[in-house]
């Protein structure tokens, strides 16, 4: 699962957004994490991927998520922001191709 947040810039964003990411990652379930701004303005984005999407909605209750994530999660555009990983491809093509949890067989 992977979760794409967008955000404005404030002057202490970056700081913030990173003790958010510690603390993201110290959850169960967490696999990798970005945090990254546009080369073109001060917009910034927060990516990161999940096991699945209990582990992420799981990390969301933590204590230290709570204290230091959900303010700057408070701050995000109001855009969709979670995805299923469908495809994945390697360096030199190698892909996976994963079933949909929202596909009804």
């Amino acid at each position: 699962m992977i979760a794409i947040t967008h955000f404005d810039g404030a002057p202490d964003f970056e700081q913030r957004a990173q003790r958010a990411l510690v603390a993201l990652a110290q959850r169960p379930g967490y696999v990798r994490g970005t945090l990254g701004r546009s080369i073109d303005g001060d917009a910034w984005v927060l990516l990161t991927e999940w096991e699945n999407v209990g582990s992420y909605r799981r990390a969301l209750g933590g204590y230290d998520v709570k204290v230091h994530a959900t303010p700057v999660m408070a701050t995000a555009r109001d855009i969709p922001s979670a995805f299923e990983a469908l495809l994945d491809v390697a360096p030199g093509g190698a892909s996976v191709l994963t079933q949909s949890d929202r596909e009804v067989p």
